[in-house]
């Protein structure tokens, strides 16, 4: 998996333009990778939604709980679909809405130095080994990409938004990401 950094673009993966995104602050190091969870409705996968909630065109009368959540302003940097597929929102450059109200090792305002990457799933349910595959190829590109990104910064949303958040939820397994990435080579700045 190849990223152009001057884009903030994974190559050769389906681009859809969110514009819940903004610039990041001047002289912020990117240097935190956090995993969330989504399904839309919740606990059914497949279908348009999620790329309709990240591009403002969500229709409230499309499922009843859209009422709730059609007119929140939220994105990823990423979607994993549960087969796999990669879906890029936000180019990494650029700041995605995807952590709210966060911190992390005392530092506030997640979305200023992180990543977003969302699973297609739910807190309860497991994931896909297509979906752990493509995370931990991701992670490794970010790492050879960026100079602040390490194995050892990937927090789930419930780690920045304790109280608040829960995903990526029971359902994911941290070892499994981690013994994939442990195949992966290293980063430059690990060897």
């Amino acid at each position: 998996m190849q990223i152009d950094v001057s884009s903030g673009q994974i190559q050769g993966v389906r681009q859809v333009a969110s514009p819940n995104a903004d610039a990041r602050p001047a002289s912020t190091p990117l240097d935190l990778v956090v995993i969330h969870s989504i399904s839309l409705p919740p606990g059914e996968y497949g279908g348009p939604w999620i790329e309709q909630l990240f591009t403002n065109q969500l229709v409230a009368g499309a499922h009843p709980y859209f009422t709730e959540i059609h007119q929140l302003k939220v994105s990823a940097h990423v979607l994993i679909r549960r087969d796999g597929e990669l879906v890029q929102f936000v180019p990494f450059g650029q700041r995605a809405w995807h952590a709210g109200k966060s911190a992390y090792q005392g530092r506030e305002c997640c979305n200023d130095f992180s990543i977003g990457i969302e699973l297609e799933g739910t807190d309860k349910d497991g994931f896909e080994s297509a979906q752990y595959e493509k995370l931990a190829e991701l992670i490794a590109a970010l790492e050879q990409s960026y100079a602040d990104i390490s194995r050892d910064r990937v927090a789930g949303h419930s780690d920045i938004a304790p109280g608040r958040k829960t995903d990526p939820g029971s359902g994911f397994e941290w070892d499994k990401l981690y013994a994939m990435l442990d195949t992966l080579p290293a980063s430059p700045q690990m060897v």
